[in-house]
This record gives structure tokens, C-alpha cells and sequence, in this order.
């Protein structure tokens, strides 16, 4: 509560005092010191209360790294990769393109932040970090110590931003890809820093560890965000992951441009080393990108399940990566705003991956007049603008009904029932939400067009087959937002093994899972409030749901939480699929709900085994866990 309540003062008294420099003040003098006097009993040392005056300033100054900022090996081959990964447990992260940069703290507090630079020097941009929310200007840890995190902007607001430079009589950003670096190297207006965000991804410390994951955890019992981090011991995961890149790329709310590979192991990194150039413990897994000119023909907007309108721009047509290209993403409203694209516009765009080839830059612009639909294209209801989103808000919106049964039927599995079927299915009245699916019949079937007995038959006993159902994926079908095939799995691993028990879901008990943060946990809660009267009918119509971990719930470790810590003799891995088919709970972190915690050390500094003994958790080594099992 005392940690929020000082990041909240931080920002207040950063707003206000840019405010009062710019002379549009918003509050009064006394108003204002008394943020900032609330701030010195709370946290005398915070280094926003040595800031004195207007807060430009030359960002020129050269300061070196005490530890090199070295680039990284680069492979656009996933046989490569593969090869690279070998047997060893590896970790993964999405290459954010952003600005990397390094953060001093001492005593608690941010003392420096500079730009990655040449490497060896970097740009002085701590005033500028000041404005950064997702850099914590004070941590709990009194040591010395380096975080490295990559800097960026994401699409919101990449939006607002832009909005603001005009204002302001600025040039308006060319692009989300390089703002980045044109804010940090500004040496004025720099309050606009206060629209990038910051993920860290490394940490420098007297801490020993000998994972590379209990780093990153460490940095997330500081108060930093870290990347969403994903640990792999088989090749399926890996080329799983890739895929869920490619999947960000196109649907992402920020940028990013490939993988960061890492070996788990410290002892292996000391092992391996480092080059001049790159540490041999990491490796890069990029996209290839082709990029090309082409113009604008037309912009369509299409309705998604959501109500959100999604644009999509038809260009003349251009070969990209060996593919001819007629249609290119433009993410959102705010983009296509932001740019004021339009018919004629010739635009710069890229196909990375072999995913949708999307828009890049605007290379010149036509001199038609700029529009967007001020109705929906389905249903001609109005439309809301919210942040950088296009919304219908009709429920009703034959386009929003028919995104859903169609999501629905693609992850479900229902072969033989295309889209022009599931069109022609809506017209004749046979289907009018998802539930309808499981109440035709034959005799309906029959009355769609080129459909015989036999074929009719056919997408009848495929509807009824998907009457049983993984329990991640009917979540995934049924579109919960927020809640990928990933995520949902995350959720049944913790114990919500049952459609009850989602049901009864808490936010708070979304956001103790990893990778759930508190806006994502809130919008899945309200999308299963909206959910919830058609999973009834669906369950009531027949729908039997299991859940698809590992006999969870079942054998000698039944309803019991593990938390894992240090290094095991087998891969980690074999022990988390252990505990799951022993009926296993496995947990993150450490807190009065676990009931065990796994490590081979019998003494540690690391932030779980410091938790569990002042918590008087039961701490028990890899051999005393397989007795439990009884293996």
C-alpha cells in the first residue's frame, strides 16, 4: 500500500511541477507542497524531490557502463536454434523493440538511468526516467545494484502521445518503432517520456543466484515488470513460442521483433562466457522482414466478436517474401487516425515471419480528404470512440454475433461448417448466438444450399462431437477476453479445474498468477460475468468440460501448492509434470497459502527460501519430494 501510494505521489508532483513550468498549473502553490511534503515523510531519499527548476536538459553527457551492454548472436533459422538449445533448460522472452537502457540504484533509490549507447557509454536520460511509471524510483533492496530493461511505447499510447505533440505544436511521431529513441534524445518537452513504459529484463547485484528465472523474480519482488517469461525443455515448446510470437506480432499491443533465448543455468553462463560482442549463453530468434512501397486502394473496417472495428487496408498488390500482398493489418482506429490514412496514401509496409504483412510508415501522402465510419458497416448503429479503439456497442450487431459463433466454431473443432455455410445458417434463422449450434437438426440442415443427407449427417455428428470439450479449450472457444489457449492453461494449472471454480474466479486470484496483470485479471472477470448465462445453457444443453492438466486433483500430493526454488538433478520440467500427475498445485511464489517448498539448498538467499522461512513453510529437498510421490 506504502509502495503504491509513493508512485502515485511521485507522478502527481511530476505532472504538476511540468505543469506549473509550462504556466498551466492546476493546483495551488500550498496544494502542491503539500504532495510533496507527504512524499518526504514517506520517502525522505526519493530522487524526485532533488529535482530543482524545469527539467530540460542536455542529454549529451557520455557516462560509461561499469559492465559492457553487449549485443546479441542473431539466427533468423529455427533449426538453429533448435541445434543451439540442445538439451539444456531455456527461458524465452519477446525481443521488445524499444531502447535498452541501465538503471543505478543505491540505498534504495534511483540514482542514474542511461541509454545502452555504443555499449560502453550511454546517454545520461535519469530525468527523464523520472517520468517513466514503470520505473520504480525507489526499491526495497539497500544494495548496490544494475536492472537492464528495454524502454518502448505501446499503441494507447503511441495514440495519446502524438495527440499531445500536435498540441503542442510538435511534429507529429513518424512512427511507433522509433519514438522511442526520438523521445529519450529530446532535450525539451520532456514530461512526454511519461508515455513510455519499461520491462526489465536483467539484474546485476551482490545476489547470487544460480537461475536465470530467480533473477527475473527478484527483479519482480522489486517492483519491476518483467517480460512474460516462458521455460522450455522440449522442442514442441519452443516451436510453440515462436508461433505465439508471430501471433504478438500481428495482435500485440507493443512492438517486438523476434525471441531472447537464455540458458537457465548461471553456472552454465559462467561456463560458456562472453564474447567482445555477445554473451554465448543468449541468442536472438528473429523474424526476417521484407519491406515494400505500395498504395492504398481502399480501407475496409470489419467487426470483430468484441464490437471492435478492425482496419484492414487493400493496396496494389506487391510481392513481399514470395507472397503477393492485396491486404495489409492497420491494427486499430487510432493508427489509421493518427496517420490520416486513406486512399492514395503510398505507404511503406512489412511481412515478417511469414505472419500478416502490416503497415509501417507513410512514405506520401494523397490530397484526398480524410474519413472514418462514423456508423457501423454491419448493423449502421453509431460507433464510440474509446482511446484508440472503434467500438459498436450494439449487442445485437449481426457482424459481432457471427465473429463469435465463428471463433466458436474454429476452436471448438466443428469440421465442414465454413463461413459461407455459417452466413447462410444466420440468414435462414437456424442459428442466432453459439448455443443454437447444438439445437439443429438434420431436417435443418438439409434446407442450406448443395446440402444433401449425407453431408448434412456429417456436420450434425461434428457439431455433437464437440459436446465434450477441454476445459482450456471451451475458455478459449467461448472468447473470454484476455485469455489466449496459453493463458487459460495457466489458470487450470493453479487449481481452477473446473468450470465452477472459473466461474468463481476473484481478480485477486487472477493477478497471483504469472502474466496476469490487474487490468487483464479485471477485463476476464467482467468477460465471464458476460459469459456466464451462455456457458449455462451450453452445459445444460450437454456440454461435459475436463479439464485437460495433468490429473490434477488426483494421487498422494492431492490439493497440495509446491513452489520450486535452486537447482534440481533432473530438468525442471520432470518435476513440475511430477507434482501435476500426483495431483500437485504448482505456485510462482511463496506465500502463507503454499505448502511446500522444493530446493536442494540448505541455505539460500534467494527470495523464495527467505519467504518460506519467515513464513515457517516447510522446506524439503527434490528426494524428500519423490518420497511424497512415491517415486
Amino acid at each position: 500500500m506504502k509502495a503504491n501510494r509513493i508512485q502515485e505521489l511521485e507522478k502527481l508532483i511530476l505532472h504538476h511541477k511540468e505543469l506549473y513550468y509550462r504556466g498551466k498549473a492546476e493546483i495551488s502553490d500550498e496544494a502542491y507542497d503539500k504532495l510533496e511534503e507527504e512524499l518526504k515523510k514517506t520517502d525522505p531519499e526519493n530522487p524526485i524531490l532533488k529535482l530543482i527548476g524545469h527539467l530540460e536538459i542536455d542529454s549529451n553527457i557520455k557516462i560509461a557502463h561499469q559492465k559492457k551492454m553487449l549485443s546479441l548472436e542473431k539466427t533468423y533459422d529455427s533449426d538453429e536454434l533448435i541445434k543451439w538449445v540442445g538439451k539444456e533448460e531455456v527461458l524465452s522472452v519477446f525481443k521488445i523493440d524499444g531502447s535498452s537502457c541501465s538503471l543505478i540504484y543505491k540505498d534504495g533509490h534511483l540514482q542514474m538511468a542511461k541509454t545502452r549507447g555504443d555499449g560502453q557509454f550511454g546517454e545520461n536520460i535519469t530525468k527523464k526516467a523520472m517520468y517513466i511509471s514503470d520505473i520504480p524510483k525507489a526499491i526495497p533492496s539497500k544494495d548496490e545494484l544494475e536492472v537492464r530493461g528495454e524502454i518502448y511505447c505501446i499503441e494507447e499510447n503511441f495514440f495519446h502521445l502524438s495527440t499531445e505533440m500536435e498540441s503542442l505544436g510538435l511534429e507529429k511521431p513518424a512512427s511507433q518503432r522509433n519514438i522511442v529513441a526520438g523521445l529519450l534524445g529530446r532535450k525539451e518537452n520532456i514530461h512526454l517520456s511519461s508515455y513510455l513504459s519499461f520491462k526489465a529484463f536483467d539484474l546485476i547485484s551482490p545476489l547470487r543466484f544460480k537461475k536465470e528465472k530467480e533473477k527475473l523474480n527478484e527483479l519482480e519482488k522489486q517492483g519491476f515488470k518483467t517480460p512474460e517469461v516462458e521455460i522450455h525443455s522440449t522442442q514442441k515448446d519452443i516451436e510453440k513460442r515462436i508461433q505465439e510470437a508471430k501471433d504478438f506480432m500481428v495482435k500485440g499491443d507493443y512492438l517486438i521483433d523476434g525471441l531472447v533465448f537464455v540458458y537457465n543455468s548461471l553456472g552454465l553462463h559462467e561456463e560458456l562466457g562472453e564474447t567482445s560482442h555477445h554473451p554465448r549463453y543468449k541468442l536472438a530468434f528473429k523474424f526476417s522482414g521484407d519491406t515494400k512501397v505500395t498504395e492504398i486502394e481502399r480501407i475496409e473496417w470489419g467487426v470483430s466478436r468484441n464490437g471492435i472495428l478492425t482496419p484492414v487496408a487493400l493496396v496494389k498488390p506487391v510481392d513481399l517474401s514470395g507472397a503477393m500482398i492485396s491486404r495489409v493489418t492497420l491494427h486499430n482506429f487510432g493508427l489509421v487516425k493518427n496517420f490520416e490514412l486513406k486512399s492514395g496514401d503510398k505507404i511503406e509496409i512489412i511481412r515478417s515471419g511469414e505472419v500478416i504483412p502490416k503497415f509501417l510508415g507513410i512514405v506520401e501522402k494523397s490530397e484526398k480528404k480524410f474519413s472514418y465510419p462514423t456508423e457501423c458497416p454491419s448493423c449502421q448503429q453509431g460507433l464510440k470512440i474509446q482511446d484508440i479503439w472503434l467500438y459498436c456497442e450494439n449487442e445485437m450487431c449481426p457482424a459481432k454475433i457471427k465473429e463469435e459463433i465463428l471463433n466458436y466454431i474454429h476452436k471448438a473443432g466443428i469440421e465442414d461448417l465454413s463461413d459461407k455455410r455459417l452466413d447462410e445458417m444466420i440468414d435462414k434463422g437456424l442459428v442466432k448466438k453459439i448455443s443454437d449450434l447444438y439445437k439443429i437438426s438434420i431436417e435443418n440442415l438439409l434446407t442450406l444450399e448443395k446440402v444433401k443427407e449425407k453431408l448434412a449427417t456429417k456436420i450434425f455428428e461434428n457439431i455433437q462431437k464437440t459436446k465434450e470439450q477441454n476445459l482450456s479449450q471451451f475458455i478459449s472457444s467461448i472468447g473470454i477476453e484476455g485469455v489466449s489457449g496459453a493463458k487459460s492453461e495457466k489458470i487450470i494449472s493453479q487449481g481452477f479445474n473446473t468450470i465452477e471454480k472459473i466461474m468463481d474466479l476473484k481478480k485477486e486470484q487472477l493477478e497471483a498468477i504469472e502474466g496476469f496483470a490487474e487490468k487483464s485479471a479485471q477485463s476476464i472477470i467482467d468477460s465471464l460475468k458476460k459469459k456466464r448465462s451462455l456457458i449455462n445453457e451450453l452445459i445444460n444443453l450437454g456440454l461435459k468440460l475436463k479439464s485437460d492438466t495433468l490429473n490434477l486433483g488426483e494421487g498422494p500430493l492431492q490439493g497440495m501448492k509446491f513452489c520450486i526454488t535452486g537447482e534440481l538433478s533432473q530438468p525442471r520440467s520432470e518435476i513440475e509434470k511430477k507434482i501435476k500427475l500426483s495431483g500437485g498445485l504448482l505456485v510462482n511464489s511463496v506465500s502463507k497459502n503454499t505448502n511446500y517448498l522444493v530446493t536442494n539448498e540448505k541455505e539460500s538467499s534467494s527470495s523464495k527460501f527467505i519467504k518460506a522461512k519467515e513464513l515457517g513453510i516447510k522446506i524439503i529437498s527434490e528426494e524428500e519430494l519423490l518420497a511424497l510421490i512415491g517415486d
